[in-house]
């Protein structure tokens, strides 16, 4: 038994995953009658809503309060380019989930009655939401209000938290951050469960929607990755950007694609770093700064798959709702674990938003894990490498005001 459970473990994820998805599909066609298969899907689903609101408010807590003190201009304008393009990579989402409207198969009928009448109702909503309980926000999974009391309760515990209690809180973190790692080995055999409840009751039609799904997933990415981001370092830097670009996703976003994860991209950033000439007192701390608010990916996947969840729904959000999202996914996408699959844990906060329920949300986040073999391994890509690219773009930006040369 050990030995079986080790050779599972050292087996790739991915591969894992792509084991389960094939068995899904050959049971959901060949024994479609056999329902109990169903119960690994909805197992793996339920356990992820009740690590989600508990890894949202341990980690944006652990990363406010760790985030050092006087940080200076520099520090400032990495911040300002990581917040920005991850707010740019949301809207280009948007724009992209209104054009093509993709929509999927759900399990759950459609809630019409709770979708917001207006801007105002959202507002208001938004705000009681975001003065609930915190204890209660978790409990009822009121990701709009985690998020509130966690900011914080981080921005307070940075003024007055000891190192002492910085290190407990970085250890809780890590700690809920692992568990979320013991809950995504079970990953196979939730998509296998998920695949043969969707291939079971729409038949094989139903891969043509997640492809659907995906496209615009990774068309949004790397329309981000090739344009937008390198068109903010242009601005700021009034040269070229693409040699710092690509040697950027060359150096790090292979590397970073196939960990599938920011956090353990962090030495291969910091090496980069170094070749790169940069000041190894600010990257040491704006690399693992970046491994946690530059989503630019994280916040792609959010909006889409919401978005989508919507339609699929039958709700039609407003363009200011949409843009109100924007803003929710920048935020919640700072919030993403470092981990494999971090982002999607975040969907139901993005949901709530739109009116969709917390049994739809999590429905998309199961399907976030069956087109994750792409979508999730891009996302890490396009997250990592920038954190260097906009790490680099902010020391140059400096050097050039003081009048220094930087590499061409």
């Amino acid at each position: 038994m050990k030995k079986a459970l080790n050779i599972y473990i050292t087996t790739p994820l991915i591969l894992r995953i792509a084991i389960g998805l094939v068995i899904g599909v050959c049971l959901g066609i060949f024994l479609p009658q056999a329902s109990f298969v169903s119960v690994f899907g909805n197992v793996f689903v339920s356990a992820l809503k009740a690590i989600a609101p508990i890894l949202v408010f341990v980690l944006v807590i652990a990363s406010l309060t760790s985030a050092g003190k006087g940080i200076g201009k520099r520090f400032g304008t990495v911040i300002f380019f990581y917040l920005l393009t991850t707010f740019l990579a949301a809207a280009i989402a948007v724009v992209a989930s209104f054009i093509f409207k993709i929509t999927v198969p759900l399990t759950v009928a459609p809630d019409l009655d709770s979708a917001p009448s207006g801007l105002g109702e959202v507002f208001a909503t938004l705000l009681g939401n975001m003065v609930a309980n915190p204890i209660a926000s978790i409990i009822n999974g009121n990701y709009i209000g985690i998020l509130t009391w966690s900011v914080i309760l981080g921005l307070a515990l940075r003024q007055i938290a000891s190192e002492q209690t910085q290190n407990t809180l970085t250890d809780i973190s890590n700690a809920v951050s692992r568990v979320v790692g013991w809950v995504i080995q079970l990953a196979p055999f939730g998509i296998m469960g998920l695949v043969f409840s969707s291939v079971s009751e729409y038949g094989l039609n139903i891969f043509a929607d997640y492809g659907k799904l995906l496209l615009v997933l990774v068309g949004c990415m790397l329309f981000v990755a090739l344009v937008i981001d390198p068109l903010v370092v242009g601005f700021a830097l009034r040269r070229n950007p693409y040699p710092l670009a690509l040697r950027c996703f060359r150096e790090s976003g292979i590397t970073a694609f196939f960990t599938r994860s920011s956090a353990a991209n962090i030495p291969v950033n910091m090496a980069l770093c170094e070749k790169l000439g940069l000041d190894k007192e600010y990257y040491s701390v704006a690399i693992p700064l970046g491994a946690t608010i530059n989503m630019d990916g994280a916040a792609i996947t959010i909006t889409v798959l919401s978005l989508s969840a919507a339609f699929s729904q039958g709700l039609n959000p407003n363009v200011l709702l949409a843009i109100l999202l924007s803003f929710v996914a920048t935020l919640g996408a700072c919030g993403a674990s470092g981990v494999a699959g971090g982002s999607l844990l975040l969907i139901p906060m993005a949901c709530s938003l739109l009116g969709v329920s917390s049994e739809v949300a999590m429905q998309m986040v199961g399907i976030g894990f069956i087109i994750g073999v792409v979508q999730d391994s891009l996302e890490t890509a396009i997250n990592s490498s920038g954190d260097v690219m906009f790490c680099a773009t902010a020391e140059y930006r400096d050097k050039l005001k003081r009048g220094e040369e930087i590499p061409k």
